[in-house]
């Protein structure tokens, strides 16, 4: 039996042998990435505290932990996220070896010519959450009533919230990214993506409103508006793809 790369299919127990090998080695240097981002933790956690520095006065000292194991747990997670970003090149590109055999070969290249895309994406949520999203939104919280009371801030709510939005920052970035290696697949088109433009407004909004963690139209719209600029972005480049897989040149490969 022949795969779509043209290469013998491979048996369940074959399969499962290479899903081990590969966790295996994601595992390894998950680990040796988290003892590395361990080593480095105070510059990490001096990172993630850095956009509330002083914010409403709430953090002009340093924050409070109020279980005995509660910092350690919160570093050990800090480290372990750490190491794992590290490891995204390895951990993606492991994850592209294991599903490349269902890969045709023009599929296998537009994945590997993505990934290094993929990741510049993901930074730039992760700068454009941590430097333009954070200083507001921490200043509406931090300020938020406290001519009724003082905020004591606990390092674990507080890491647990920078972390949760960064993340899905960084994901939300992916987005134009996905769109154009779908089109570029044949899975979608720009004109059905354009069809759905004032939906995905909508879906935009309420992704704010889930992801941000205040109540106010400003900083829900500073998550909304990029989200919907990023979608636009990602029609054009559908566009593109389209143009590009229709083109004479890639007929030519194709046959």
């Amino acid at each position: 039996m022949v795969g779509k790369s043209g290469k013998e299919a491979m048996s369940l127990r074959d399969h499962l042998n290479e899903l081990r090998k590969r966790l295996f080695i994601v595992v390894i240097v998950v680990m040796i990435a988290t003892a590395f981002a361990f080593m480095f933790r105070d510059w990490v956690m001096s990172f993630l505290l850095a956009p509330a520095q002083g914010f409403g006065g709430a953090l002009e000292s340093k924050p409070i932990f109020t279980e005995p194991a509660e910092m350690i747990g919160i570093t050990m997670k800090v480290s372990l996220m750490a190491g794992f970003i590290l490891a995204l090149p390895v951990v993606l590109y492991q994850i592209i070896m294991f599903v490349s055999p269902g890969l045709t070969s023009r599929e296998r290249t537009y994945v590997f010519a993505f990934l290094p895309g993929t990741l510049l994406a993901f930074c730039m949520g992760v700068v454009f959450g941590y430097y333009v999203m954070f200083p507001p939104a921490l200043n509406f919280l931090f300020s938020f009533g406290t001519e009724t009371a003082t905020p004591l801030i606990r390092i674990g709510p507080y890491i647990n919230l920078i972390t949760s939005l960064l993340f899905w920052m960084g994901l939300i970035f992916e987005l134009p990214i996905v769109m154009f290696l779908l089109a570029r697949l044949g899975i979608i088109d720009d004109r059905r993506l354009a069809r759905y433009r004032r939906h995905f407004i909508v879906v935009a909004f309420i992704a704010a409103a889930i992801i941000t963690p205040t109540v106010d139209p400003i900083n829900q719209s500073l998550v909304a508006i990029p989200i919907v600029v990023l979608y636009e972005a990602g029609i054009w480049l559908a566009k593109i793809a389209v143009r590009l897989r229709r083109s004479p040149k890639a007929e030519v490969k194709s046959v």
